[in-house]
């Protein structure tokens, strides 16, 4: 069946049109012929900004609006941050593609002061991450930190407004808006793992529609998605489907692979940073989601579960 016309469905927020855009003008390059349009959506991510993240609850916060429409058929496909991803989809829709993995660290953006190290005692730092706040607090337990809601130019725009020290961004967001000059510092792995597919995009699109997962398998990035690297998001995502999280969990998780080799690191951590249980765990890549998961059950049983069912995120 030949497509007349591929809507993407996006959110408004300049991330999400610039992802949208970088999909559309592909899919132009790629189908000259082909008309491609846009249809903006609004999730409840995007409309609750005076409350933490983690409070609104949930799993699909920047993605179930998107679904319901690919579901009625009033758009094609969604282009998602890999990291807001649910691991389990509604039934019907499938992860059809992910774009080339960019940088997955988290930044600092902090004028004058630059680093985490330099931060003064006591030193007011913005978040809207359970992640990024329970590392940083086993790091630095005298900071302040403050939950930051808010696209990217408004979280650099409160930076100044309110008078943070610093605020904590992703890496691969700053840059794809031209931001790269406001980053004063790439956090370290060894303080700040990042969330599972963080710096990637994700397509979604109906299972059933064959017209569409044609057009679109092209997108499928070899080096992030074929061979070692596919391999290495296979075990972040099954990781993160054992400890039952979405995108707001104080978990942190970062796989690559080389060759036939899987190496996988991850964390999960009280939000006041007092408790960290962190593990590496390593095996064939062809083991992708067996790794990942026994290295769930391990930091699970050290003391991740009662964590995490202190939050509400894990079922007893």
């Amino acid at each position: 069946m030949k497509k007349d016309t591929i809507v993407i469905g996006t959110r408004s927020s300049k991330l999400a049109l610039w992802q949208a855009d970088y999909v559309e003008a592909k899919l132009r390059e790629r189908y000259p012929e082909l008309p491609v349009v846009q249809k903006r959506m609004t999730t409840k991510g995007d409309r609750v900004l005076d409350a933490p993240l983690a409070k609104i609850g949930g799993k699909g916060l920047f993605t179930k609006e998107l679904e319901q429409a690919m579901l009625a058929g009033e758009i094609d496909l969604a282009v998602h941050s890999l990291k807001d991803m649910p691991t389990e989809l509604p039934e019907g829709l499938m992860l059809a593609a992910v774009t080339e993995r960019f940088d997955p660290g988290d930044a600092v953006v902090s004028p004058r002061y630059r680093t985490l190290a330099n931060l003064p005692q006591g030193a007011k730092v913005g978040t809207s991450s359970l992640r990024r706040r329970a590392q940083l607090l086993a790091k630095r337990p005298d900071l302040e930190i403050v939950s930051l809601r808010g696209n990217v130019n408004t979280r650099l725009k409160k930076l100044e407004e309110e008078n943070f020290d610093a605020i904590i961004l992703a890496v691969a967001g700053l840059k794809r808006l031209g931001f790269h000059d406001r980053i004063t510092e790439v956090l370290p792995r060894e303080i700040c793992l990042p969330a599972v597919g963080q710096g990637a995009l994700a397509i979604e699109a109906r299972a059933d529609d064959e017209a569409t997962l044609s057009l679109i398998a092209f997108l499928d990035d070899a080096a992030t998605r074929a061979a070692a690297t596919r391999a290495a998001s296979r075990a972040e995502r099954a990781f993160l489907a054992r400890v039952e999280g979405g995108c707001q969990v104080p978990v942190g998780v970062y796989a690559e692979a080389a060759d036939e080799a899987l190496e996988m690191e991850a964390v999960i951590a009280s939000i006041d940073g007092e408790r960290l249980y962190r593990k590496k765990n390593a095996g064939s890549a062809l083991d992708a989601e067996k790794i990942g998961r026994a290295l769930a059950e391990e930091l699970l049983a050290m003391g991740g579960k009662e964590i995490l069912q202190e939050l509400g995120l894990l079922q007893p």
